[in-house]
């Protein structure tokens, strides 16, 4: 397991910690036991647990949202096989940004 210090990655995001929570942003709702900080195309989601953490998206752009982590916490994907491995939070506020990628017909989110 990883252990998150300033900037990370799995998969298809990208998490930088930041000083604070914007203004611009909604509180995202949980699904069961998990927030799904970031969904898989394959089903495959990058989740946290409920207790532990509170997800945000932002009104103006699709490909960013916020994760507040309240105590130590694992970012985990859900797959059983050729998994990322997870990463440990510490409390605080962080970016969470979906990767994009150039295509010949425009830039996309990049699929995990």
């Amino acid at each position: 397991m990883k252990k998150f210090n300033r900037i990370a990655a799995q998969g298809d995001i990208m998490i930088l910690k930041v000083a604070e929570l914007p203004t611009n942003v909604d509180e995202v709702e949980s699904e069961g036991n998990h927030v799904i900080v970031t969904h898989s195309e394959t089903g495959h989601h990058h989740v946290m647990e409920r207790e532990a953490a509170t997800l945000f998206e932002c009104k103006d752009n699709e490909l960013e949202g916020f994760l507040v982590v309240h105590r130590e916490a694992e970012l985990k994907h859900l797959r059983p096989h050729d998994t990322h491995e997870s990463i440990m939070f510490d409390p605080g506020v962080y970016k969470i940004r979906r990767q994009r990628e150039y295509t010949p017909e425009g830039f996309c989110r990049v699929a995990d």
